[in-house]
């Protein structure tokens, strides 16, 4: 039976007044909880790395400088410049690095190229990696993993770039990022070079290249990198394959390490009560900064942050899957690559895991230009994520077309 005319259910539309807020939908919604998960998460672990640095460096620093809060007002200092940074690249619209990449890339090859100059260069720890303003300095291979994303992301969300054709995908990207990630290999710095190359591969990857040419390029690019590895690069992979036979020497600082992650506990034996910082684990407010929060926090207190990291990266992931555009979500795959691999890296050499590479922890570790760069970094993120949820509200329900 026909139903009659005045029967007819019929959609109610609501008509939005001028001044008044259109209605959430759920992508808009969803897009608030990532940037509140990604924003908190970041907080966190910021919070939590300066009060780590300042435990971890105090005893360095007194000894070495005369003052124990240097290095935390150093980092406390860059964290307000990196909190600004978030700020500004939260409110860019992100469409607008597409543009910058390639300018900024070629400042940072500049950069990367400048510190290999004996006369202009900062030396340390055998590596020349940083560039000197005063009291201030930069390491531009750090700038060099958003530059490098951020033309990854331009170039591969082309509508012309085909991946399935290895030509297409290699060129010009292969030889930017190779010519990138060799500078930073030559400083020596293979750990950054490991996290710039990976963060590529993630790229390619989320983009839909083939996995057999990825495999191929991997097994390639590996090969040629053990060629060309230094002495004390070979020490290292001979000291993590045996760590426990050269613990005086090339493994005291894995050894002295696990020492303080084992004396941890579940507890730990009290924020700022540390016996290995005093001068036993090297680098303790640098790399090795886990190390020493394991030892005061415990096991517990590793849980917690490693929680924190979980959050970050899934939040990521999160607005990576929601972007509104390709250039959008393979900016923000470059950067969950870049963080994730990062954290694998460091949290490997600490543990034993992984050979030490000397890379940071990303928003624990003391360092200005990681900070500052990884916090604009969570704004572009954050800027992502509230475009999805504008685009949300331009889309007409049933998924059509405006």
């Amino acid at each position: 039976m026909n139903a009659s005319p005045a029967t007819i259910e019929r959609p109610q539309l609501r008509v939005v007044r001028a001044g008044e807020r259109a209605p959430t939908t759920r992508a808009e919604a969803a897009a608030r909880r990532s940037v509140r998960l990604l924003v908190g998460s970041t907080v966190f672990l910021s919070v939590a790395g300066l009060i780590m640095v300042l435990s971890a460096s105090s005893v360095y620093a007194c000894q070495r400088i005369g003052s124990c809060f240097y290095f935390f007002q150093k980092q406390a200092a860059y964290a307000a410049v990196g909190a600004l940074a978030l700020v500004v690249t939260s409110r860019m619209r992100y469409q607008v690095w597409r543009r910058l990449a390639l300018p900024m890339l070629l400042v940072t090859v500049a950069l990367l190229s400048v510190v290999l100059h004996p006369a202009a260069g900062v030396e340390a720890y055998g590596a020349s990696r940083w560039l000197g303003f005063g009291p201030v300095t930069v390491q531009p291979s750090e700038v060099a993993k958003l530059a490098l994303v951020a033309v990854a992301a331009a170039l591969l969300s082309r509508k012309t770039v085909r991946l399935s054709e290895p030509r297409q995908v290699l060129m010009p990207l292969a030889p930017v990022a190779a010519l990138v990630c060799g500078l930073v290999f030559i400083q020596p710095d293979l750990g950054t070079a490991i996290v710039l190359g990976g963060s590529i591969f993630v790229l390619l990857f989320v983009a839909g290249a083939r996995l057999r040419h990825l495999f191929l390029a991997s097994f390639g690019l590996a090969a040629t990198a053990l060629l060309l590895l230094r002495d004390y690069q070979w020490e290292r992979i001979t000291v993590f394959l045996n760590p426990a036979a050269d613990r005086m020497s090339g493994g005291w600082q894995l050894y002295q390490s696990l020492i303080a992650l084992g004396s941890g506990g579940w507890f730990g034996v009290g924020l700022g009560a540390s016996r290995q910082k005093w001068m036993y684990v090297p680098n303790a407010h640098t790399d090795f900064v886990f190390s020493i929060l394991g030892e005061e926090l415990g096991l517990v207190g590793e849980t917690v942050v490693l929680i924190g990291f979980g959050v970050l990266l899934f939040a990521v992931v999160r607005i990576a899957a929601a972007a509104p555009d390709a250039f959008g979500r393979l900016l923000a795959a470059g950067i969950v690559g870049w963080f994730g691999i990062q954290i694998v890296v460091n949290l490997g050499a600490v543990t034993g895991l992984l050979p030490i590479t000397g890379v940071p922890l990303p928003f624990l570790s003391y360092g200005g230009s990681s900070l500052v760069v990884s916090l604009a970094a969570v704004g572009i993120l954050v800027n992502i994520a509230r475009a999805s949820g504008r685009a949300s509200l331009r889309t007409p329900v049933g998924g059509g077309t405006a």
